[in-house]
């Protein structure tokens, strides 16, 4: 892949730029530091082509929040009257002003507008056959080769600049400072020791990185519980059932429902491990499968078994498909064994505009189909074709440092598009307390430590246009009749403040008050103390001694990876309930959330240590562990049928 990089095609010739006044340029982006794992390695060719891509500032993004609360806000008379796709497309469409402001720069920079193609969904300029040389001349930049860890090559540079009154009509330009963390994926080992050159593997595909769940003991299928009284040691069907106070299979609009699990290969369900979960807790479930919807090659493999390739998805489609039996739910299955992918391959899939106005087809950041080096997926990516599903719930998770406030920002107005449409976006908010994935925290200038004392909070579960799940558990001898606790056996449910994300309007009141009483005993040494920023997670959900069948043998499994499906599962019947009335589904979940914290079970006991400290505490009222707590499904169904 380095060669490839390196050698792209034969070398064009360099443009002869026009003698003309320089623009005054101001730095658009810049990083600090490199992210974890990535170094630098060399300088590219002077004549290397550089796919260059320009994200166009979207139209009314200003008010595109306000549109969102008007049609999520339970005191809201438009409250569901949910957005077409056609109509969000129209709504956030570049103006004509920007498209030629950065038209006209491109072309006095010397590039003929022959070579500037905008796309199809309008939000993004394509510079074509551009040198290395060039694009460095029209940034104000220089670019390297950083390399990661995996062997995975990127081209990129520390800083870029553009003129003042360009600048507010880009989002952001790639490849530059953008990264996404890759490790390669058993068949790229493969391709690796053969001397065949590697695709670009993504961190999401991957089961042993990020916000996945935790392997604990194996259990006989005779010791598995069968009271309620007996939860607090394992987790079942009917412990959830019980504990949040959901019907069994009492459904009255199943063919109008939907249920979305999101899963990234080489992560898989065992069908045989579906059936022994389904003959030990719901015999009638047993042969049925997902509703399969294969992202750019996402298959159900069986090439490599273990709990790091079956365990999140035997545990969430498990659940998912026993909790809201007997609807049927679709799995999203994302990515093939080469390529991998990403969360912008999936939102491709449900958003075909996405493919091309956010990076869907950006090599540094997305798995790239039909894969360019062969024994991967070949067909076309998959840029729409699948439609979302009223509730989508994912399992996996970036730290907000991975990635630039840019490229986030961008992704979350995604998040934002879908809630106009009536999705319910859910992700789990992480298992390690206040540090990041695998346990490790920042240092001062933002690197990566695990010795680190600043906190490190996830991506997307910053987001405010999405609900984040923390994580509960029975408390220790306890039962499903007494209040639960945050999770503090084996995993800590992740929470704390954003880095990058302002504190949205609905969360305000309930963090100002969380604030004033609670105050944590942390300086902004430790974490963004401004009290101007978004807190997370959103709610919670029970997140331990999971019972799961797993190649063949039940086991213990914990994590948020466990409470995003089953608080999934809870809004999917409430949204059975309104359709069974022919109200629109929820959607967008957390206005009305945070403006009825009754509806949920206040989670007072607990924390979620990390980075050297105890990390912050469960306390009346939302808080930064639980969030605004677990829910009450009768409380939930009953609100939300009074809303139009």
């Amino acid at each position: 892949m380095l060669a490839r990089l390196l050698l792209l095609a034969a070398p064009l010739s360099v443009l002869a730029l026009p003698s003309r006044p320089a623009a005054a340029k101001r730095t658009h982006e810049r990083r600090s530091v490199l992210p974890h794992q990535w170094e630098e390695h060399a300088d590219p060719h002077p004549d290397m082509r550089v796919p260059l891509r320009i994200a166009l500032s979207q139209s009314n993004l200003d008010i595109a929040y306000d549109e969102l609360l008007r049609v999520s806000d339970p005191e809201s008379p438009d409250f569901a009257s949910h957005w077409t796709a056609k109509q969000v497309a129209e709504f956030f469409a570049p103006s004509k002003d920007t498209l030629d402001t950065v038209v006209s720069w491109l072309e006095q920079e010397g590039i003929d507008p022959s070579r500037v193609k905008q796309t199809q969904s309008l939000g993004w300029l394509e510079v074509s056959n551009l040198t290395v040389t060039e694009a460095e001349t029209l940034l104000d930049t220089k670019y390297k080769i950083y390399k990661h860890a995996s062997g995975a090559p990127h081209l990129g540079c520390g800083s870029y600049s553009v003129p003042e009154h360009v600048s507010k009509h880009i989002d952001f330009i790639t490849p530059t400072v953008h990264f996404d963390s890759r490790v390669n994926s058993p068949r790229q080992e493969k391709r690796k020791k053969r001397d065949v050159e590697p695709g670009i593997a993504k961190t999401i595909g991957q089961p042993w990185v990020g916000t996945t769940p935790k392997e604990g003991a194996t259990v006989s299928a005779a010791s598995i519980i069968t009271e309620l009284e007996e939860c607090g040691s394992q987790i079942t069907p009917i412990c959830l059932q019980a504990l949040y106070k959901m019907p069994f299979d009492v459904q009255f609009a199943t063919s109008k429902n939907s249920y979305g699990i999101v899963e990234y290969t080489p992560q898989s369900y065992l069908p045989t491990d579906l059936d022994m979960f389904f003959e030990q807790f719901l015999p009638q479930a047993s042969g049925k499968r997902p509703t399969m919807d294969s992202i750019d090659g996402g298959n159900i493999q069986t090439e490599y078994e273990g709990f790091g390739y079956n365990g999140e998805s035997d545990l969430d489609l498990q659940y998912a498909m026993s909790l809201v039996w007997p609807l049927t739910p679709t799995l999203y299955q994302a990515g093939d064994m080469v390529e991998g992918a990403s969360f912008n391959n999936f939102l491709d899939a449900i958003d075909g505009t996405y493919c091309t106005y956010d990076g869907g087809d950006d090599p540094t950041q997305d798995g790239v189909y039909p894969d360019p080096y062969g024994g991967g997926y070949e067909g076309p990516e998959t840029c729409g074709g699948y439609a979302a599903t009223n509730v989508i719930s994912t399992s996996y998770a970036y730290n907000e440092a991975d990635l630039t406030p840019f490229y986030e920002t961008r992704q979350c107005n995604e998040y934002l598009k879908l809630g106009l449409q009536g999705v319910s976006i859910l992700y789990s908010s992480g298992d390690y307390g206040v540090a990041g994935n695998d346990g490790e925290c920042l240092n001062a200038d933002g690197t990566y430590s695990y010795d680190g004392i600043r906190f490190n909070p996830s991506f997307p579960g910053t987001c405010p246009y999405m609900t984040s799940v923390g994580a509960t558990q029975v408390k220790p001898n306890g039962t499903v009749f007494e209040a639960e606790e945050a999770s503090e056996t084996v995993i800590y449910s992740g929470g704390g403040f954003s880095n990058v994300f302002a504190m949205p309007s609905y969360q305000s009141s309930a963090v100002k008050y969380y604030f004033e009483n609670y105050l944590p005993p942390y300086t902004s040494a430790q974490y963004n103390n401004s009290q101007t920023t978004r807190g997370f997670p959103d709610v919670s959900a029970n997140g331990a001694n999971y019972v799961v069948a797993i190649d063949g043998e039940f086991e213990l499994v914990y994590g948020t990876s466990c409470s995003s499906p089953t608080f999934g599962s809870v809004i999917t019947l409430v949204n059975d309930a309104r359709l069974a009335v022919g109200k629109n589904p929820v959607g967008f979940l957390n206005p009305t959330l945070y403006a009825n914290p009754w509806m949920f079970n206040d989670i007072t006991v607990g924390g979620n240590q990390g980075c050297g400290t105890a990390g912050f505490t469960s306390v009346p009222g939302w808080d930064p562990v639980t969030g605004l707590g677990t829910p009450d499904y009768t409380l939930l169904v009953a609100k939300y049928l009074t809303l139009p």
